[in-house]
């Protein structure tokens, strides 16, 4: 546990988030742990904006692989673009993170994150780079440990030698629950500065109904891992509920949330994200007759998804399919799909992990063929750069 060092400025996500800025202190890891909100900062709110008068992309789009950025990764999960350039990825089994060159290719170990619990679906899944981190060169990293799956931040310094780079986790939040199976992942800082966290249920699909539970949930914290100020439930990390397993997170170009989630054997989803809101798991899989579950944007057999990561790009989500290898395109207006989803490299370079902009029309793609399922024949994992539209 740490106590709170700074403000925090909260930047309002369109027609989503109504907040305040602040901060607050004292015990991170489970909802009704939190504290007082003060404000500091003067904080905005952005207005909603009005899909009719939004543009809409085409109804078709394409995909064109550029380059193989890197070979020979090992269980790669996690990716963030440095801003001065490079990639850092993380190895699931391994518990490293790894430089990469994004110009040549070449890969630096910055060193193992300590604590972490590698088994089944578990071990060192999504990072994401600290807000700050211009200034503070923070790491955030989503983990299994030995009792939890559990957010911590490192500092990194690449004055220090290779496989030394990495400083002792310092633990942000703890206490999500840890399955073999189920365990989430995905961390990403929004445009309001907040930390959300996408986890699973762990196999125990009580958990997700539980708003008590951390599990089956997107959390929306500060970065010291307090519960967010203007979350929808009172002193609780909870930002929405009702989920089986969220492996992907992303933003659009009007700051709207949408998450990728794995169905069990009927239905993978795509959401839009409204905070408090119910999205129906384990009584809804798919869309749902009962208004009171918030239904998916798209959904897909899951033979041909199961997805992870989540990137937008060019005015359309893009989808990452494990099971169903290949990269989905969904062209948006507003919440909605504006078009059938359309798939791409389908079966070309096997299960697909994570997608993450690489700036205007550019994507960076990591596959996941080294995770225990993936077929032999699609070789050691990789890095891909494509250029979409």
């Amino acid at each position: 546990m740490i106590v709170q060092r700074r403000a925090v400025t909260a930047v309002l996500a369109a027609g989503a988030l109504l907040l305040t800025a602040g901060c607050s202190s004292g015990g991170k890891g489970g909802p009704g742990e939190g504290a007082s909100a003060s404000p500091s900062r003067t904080s905005a709110q952005a207005s909603p904006s009005d899909p009719a008068a939004e543009k809409t992309p085409p109804a078709k789009g394409s995909v064109k692989v550029l380059r193989t950025v890197t070979e020979d990764l090992k269980s790669p999960w996690g990716l963030a673009p440095l801003p001065g350039g490079g990639l850092l990825v993380s190895s699931r089994d391994e518990g490293t993170i790894t430089l990469v060159d994004e110009e040549t290719g070449k890969k630096t170990e910055l060193g193992a994150v300590a604590g972490v619990s590698p088994a089944g679906e578990g071990g060192l899944l999504g990072i994401a780079l600290s807000p700050d981190y211009a200034s503070d060169h923070m790491i955030y990293a989503y983990f299994s440990s030995a009792s939890d799956n559990r957010i911590v931040r490192m500092l990194y310094d690449d004055k220090k030698p290779a496989g030394e780079q990495l400083g002792a986790p310092d633990t942000v939040f703890k206490g999500i629950p840890k399955g073999v199976i189920h365990n989430g992942g995905r961390i990403a800082f929004g445009p309001d500065g907040m930390l959300y966290a996408g986890t699973g249920e762990s196999g125990d699909r009580g958990l997700s109904q539980d708003k008590k539970s951390l599990g089956g949930k997107i959390l929306r914290l500060t970065p010291e891992g307090e519960p967010a100020p203007g979350n929808p439930f009172p002193d609780s990390p909870v930002y929405s509920y009702g989920h089986r397993n969220v492996q992907g997170l992303a933003w659009d170009s009007e700051q709207r949330l949408f998450a990728s989630e794995f169905g069990q054997d009927t239905w993978d989803e795509l959401n839009a994200i409204k905070p408090g809101d119910d999205y129906g798991w384990p009584d809804a899989e798919g869309k749902a007759s009962d208004p009171k579950y918030h239904n998916p944007v798209t959904q897909w057999r899951t033979d041909d998804a199961s997805p992870s990561g989540v990137a937008y790009a060019e005015g359309s989500l893009w989808m990452a399919g494990l099971k169903g290898r290949r990269l989905w395109r969904i062209p948006l207006k507003g919440t909605e799909a504006s078009a059938p989803p359309q798939a791409f490299l389908s079966g070309e370079y096997g299960r697909l992990r994570t997608v993450v902009s690489a700036g205007g029309d550019k994507l960076w793609l990591v596959t996941s063929n080294t995770d225990g399922r993936g077929d032999p024949k699609q070789g050691d994992d990789r890095i891909l750069e494509l250029e979409v539209s």
